[in-house]
């Protein structure tokens, strides 16, 4: 047999089991008691264990309850699940200089503008149009050319893998 009909062969077992059910691996094997979720819920902790107990905790022997035990601390009652990431605060936006600013608003204020003057039928002289494309042009330029793309200064003739 060549390499080509052995590899035929198999095609044609994968293609006349594919309707085939899958053999359960795991019916062997019990399912782990720690695993067993009751379907009682109580007031607890919100970890299954009735009475805010932690499985495993045996109930008292007194008849007490666990509410009725004076002189006791409680564990307050999970309100959410304490499991997720909460992060940190974000820092504060800086607030940049004053030609980063008014290039932002040369940037948007020259084509809001002449939106504002298109759909209101404001006039439109031809030096404020002009006026209006200078500043969206110049608010580009000036913003493109501080973004300082180019390596750090303080990195020598070696800086390394850039990624």
């Amino acid at each position: 047999m060549t390499p080509q009909s052995d590899e035929d062969e198999v095609w044609r077992q994968i293609v006349a089991s594919f309707n085939e059910t899958a053999e359960d691996a795991s019916a062997e094997q019990p399912w782990p008691d720690r695993e067993n979720v009751t379907e009682e819920t109580d007031a607890g902790d919100g970890d299954g264990a009735p009475g805010g107990r932690a499985p495993g905790d045996e109930a008292p022997e007194d008849g007490a309850r666990d509410d009725d035990r004076a002189g006791e601390e409680q564990a307050p009652a999970r309100v959410g699940d304490d499991d997720h990431y909460v992060p940190p605060p974000p820092p504060p936006l800086p607030q940049g200089d004053a030609l980063s600013r008014v290039s932002w608003l040369a940037l948007f204020g020259g084509p809001a503008y002449l939106l504002l003057a298109a759909l209101l039928d404001w006039p439109m002289d031809g030096w404020i149009v002009f006026a209006a494309v200078s500043a969206f042009i110049a608010g580009f330029v000036i913003l493109v050319v501080r973004m300082g793309d180019g390596p750090p200064a303080d990195s020598g003739w070696d800086d390394g893998a850039v990624v």
